[in-house]
């Protein structure tokens, strides 16, 4: 680790820095949250003594304050047989109260001391943001690619390829995306309770007026789909083939768009930066969607910690060769969405939960 650029954690308008305390046999690394007054003495945890972000209630036995966690984060919390829970009660000398299995609510902490119930709530948000990073996701930023015109290349590109290319291993009509479902992937969300979706659609729509106004300045993106590509090094064994944007100066207009959203997104903790750059691309082929029929593209592992799925990869040389630029159209990117992972819409796209109008 780099003691001059540590890993750091936002949690809502803090920062702190991790640090590295151990390694466990899965070789994956344990962290504890660090700032000023992580210290422990007699006295308990000393960190967050003055916490100008949290408002404390009073009450006739000391004081409380309310934390709105989604219920699929309670587990992490409460730990094996309460082990976590008591321990946390225990260090912060506090009282945490959890909603019970199957019940939405607020977890309430009650304590004497007031930098207690602090160390207790600081140490509860870093441990729900490092179990969010291991949820799969829910929900997706997306810029649909389905205009008429794509859509219907897109599937004059299916026809060609299953019969000029048959006979090439793992190629099937199963791996290739649904029509109705192309698009651009700008980054993926965890979101787990009506709030965390309020607050990202709040988000989404002060990009409308911070970043799109700003960028695009009432100009529209025209991009043309062109091409294909893949990103491992042999084309004879490729587990996704994509199609490519092509359109110079809207395409950097469109670049400068998304990677401003993504920082957006990342400062506020409700997504994870994958790449310095969003990589724009579209899948129109994945062995994923052998099995998972669902089609969201995403261009790395499995979010829950999991090895990747067991797949068949295809045999893409011929296709590269023959249709390597092949033209599926131009198409006027005009929204961003919120895209729900797992439901569909009237349009048979990705159903939204929230989305903006570009020019």
């Amino acid at each position: 680790m780099d003691v001059l650029r540590p890993p750091v954690v936002w949690i809502g308008d803090r920062c702190y820095r991790k640090t590295v305390v151990e390694v466990t046999e899965g070789g994956d690394p344990e962290f504890e949250e660090e700032n000023e007054y992580n210290d422990m003495d007699e006295g308990g945890w000393n960190d967050e003594v003055c916490d100008p972000f949290t408002k404390l209630e009073e009450t006739d036995s000391g004081y409380r304050v309310s934390l709105s966690i989604p219920s699929p984060y309670f587990k992490f919390i409460i730990g094996k047989k309460g082990e976590m829970k008591n321990r946390l009660e225990k260090e912060t000398k506090t009282q945490i109260k959890i909603p019970k299995q199957g019940q939405e609510g607020d977890i309430v902490i009650q304590g004497h001391d007031k930098k207690g119930i602090f160390s207790a709530k600081t140490r509860i948000e870093v441990m729900v943001d490092s179990a969010r990073h291991k949820q799969p996701f829910t929900h997706f930023l997306s810029i649909p690619i389905v205009s008429e015109v794509v859509i219907g290349g897109f599937e004059d590109f299916k026809t060609d390829v299953l019969r000029e290319c048959d006979g090439a291993r793992g190629l099937d009509a199963t791996i290739f995306q649904n029509p109705k479902k192309l698009h651009l992937t700008i980054g993926t969300l965890v979101l787990l309770s009506d709030r965390e979706i309020h607050r990202a659609t709040s988000l989404l729509q002060q990009c409308l007026e911070d970043l799109v106004e700003p960028i695009l300045k009432d100009k529209k993106l025209r991009l043309d789909v062109q091409g294909l590509e893949y990103m491992n090094d042999d084309p004879n064994a490729v587990d996704v083939l994509y199609a490519r944007l092509l359109g110079d100066q809207d395409l950097d207009r469109l670049q400068s768009l998304v990677d401003r959203m993504v920082d957006k997104f990342t400062s506020a903790n409700l997504m994870q930066r994958e790449y310095e750059r969003v990589k724009l691309h579209i899948t129109v082929m994945n062995t994923l969607m052998r099995k998972d029929p669902t089609g969201v593209s995403v261009a790395r592992g499995r979010q829950d910690g999991k090895p990747p799925k067991d797949r068949e990869s295809f045999d893409a040389a011929s296709i590269i060769r023959k249709f390597g630029d092949y033209k599926f159209g131009t198409h006027h990117i005009d929204s961003v969405h919120i895209s729900s992972r797992s439901a569909v819409g009237a349009s048979g796209y990705y159903q939204s939960v929230a989305f903006i109008q570009l020019p």
